[in-house]
């Protein structure tokens, strides 16, 4: 049995070992910025000849996410930086993921960004949340082929725009036992933002807050219950 965060080896790719990996417990306890996957000059705790893909819980994007490490690995090797490869990798990405039967029947239903937003998006919406702002479990693999390739965990207004300004999106890949700490960190964020705090910071401060949360979950209700609060002040804006 693998120690984690390993779960099972998936394949090899040229001379890649593609590791389905645990990616809570490496959120947990090696880095927080691990999302849905990750190899080693992005994450240099994976090994070398490594790519490490998050259990998936929602689609099945796996090719997708190989071919995508495939560009960074090989680009940042010879020194490209970060958001070079990034860029590059997304790139290939789209032009992979537009093939797909999913998105050429959601290309049909819009024309542009500002189109209504298609019901495919839409998986479940807690409730728990709803006097203060819509929480929606929404379809990752829709939401990165549609909008936005590189979102991951979750998201709201005042970071993507095609998110209407009353919702925060939680992508349906996340694991459902980590969904409060990345909605504590999207509401934390959230209304930092709305108060003109710039991304970089108001994540950095989103991240501290989930982090101690994650290493103690007792204190996840009280935080959560200071930011649904402050929340409402964003809520008193829009109506």
């Amino acid at each position: 049995m693998p120690k984690a965060p390993y779960i099972k080896k998936l394949e090899t790719i040229e001379d890649f070992d593609v590791w389905e990996v645990d990616g809570e417990h490496i959120r947990n306890k090696i880095n927080r910025e691990f999302t849905n996957f990750g190899q080693h000059f992005r994450f240099d705790f994976i090994p070398t000849k490594e790519f490490w893909l998050d259990k998936q819980h929602g689609s099945d994007e796996k090719d997708y996410f190989i071919d995508h490490m495939l560009v960074e690995w090989h680009m940042m090797k010879n020194g490209v930086p970060y958001d070079k490869a990034l860029e590059a990798a997304d790139s290939l990405e789209k032009r992979e993921r537009s093939k797909s039967d999913l998105m050429k029947k959601l290309e049909k239903k819009v024309s542009s960004i500002n189109s209504d937003i298609p019901k495919e998006i839409y998986k479940e919406k807690l409730n728990k949340y709803k006097s203060v702002v819509e929480v929606c479990i929404v379809s990752g693999e829709a939401v990165r082929g549609l909008y936005f390739v590189d979102f991951t965990e979750g998201g709201h207004h005042f970071v993507y725009d095609f998110i209407p300004l009353n919702e925060v999106w939680i992508d349906d890949d996340l694991p459902p036992g980590e969904r409060g700490f990345v909605i504590l960190h999207e509401l934390h964020e959230r209304f930092l933002m709305s108060n003109g705090i710039d991304y970089a910071h108001a994540h950095r401060s989103s991240s501290i807050i989930e982090y101690k949360c994650r290493n103690n979950e007792k204190l996840l209700k009280e935080a959560m219950d200071v930011e649904i609060e402050k929340n409402k002040q964003i809520l008193e804006t829009i109506v």
